[in-house]
Parts: C-alpha cells; structure tokens; sequence
C-alpha cells in the first residue's frame, strides 16, 4: 500500500487544523479526537472508500508520531 495518501491527509490534518494542534500542545481535552477524526476522514476522502480497523490505527499512528515530532520541536 502506498503511503502517500497517508502522509498526505496526516500534513493536511496538522497544517489545516492549527488551532487544535496548538489545543494538543497545552493538553486540551478532545484536541486529539478532533485531530484524530479529521484524519481519518482526509484518509477516507483519499481513497474514495472506508477505512479498515487496521488502517485507521495506522492514521492514528502516524498522527501521533507526527504530533509528538512537533511537541519535541516547541520544546526547543
């Protein structure tokens, strides 16, 4: 599977979603099921079709990953 459209809807998720990324850095609740949300739809959109359970675990996965880079990054 490509993961392109991955990498894709998790950057749009985070460039697009500003706001609550900044509400995910100061431990806001619901940040991250908002955050989390709009990626699988951005994924789901991409593909033109639902997501499996596995798949949607790996957007979760790689939003994390993605979320927790830029949290190392604003402790610089």
């Amino acid at each position: 599977m490509s993961r392109e459209p991955l990498d894709e809807a998790v950057r749009e998720t985070i460039e697009g979603n500003g706001d609550c990324v900044a509400a995910w850095l100061r431990g806001e609740a619901g940040a991250w099921g908002a955050l989390a949300g709009k990626a699988v739809i951005a994924y789901r959109r991409r593909l033109g079709r639902s997501l499996t359970d596995a798949e949607r675990r790996r957007v979760w996965q790689d939003l994390w990953q993605s979320l927790q880079e830029i949290a190392r990054q604003a402790e610089i």
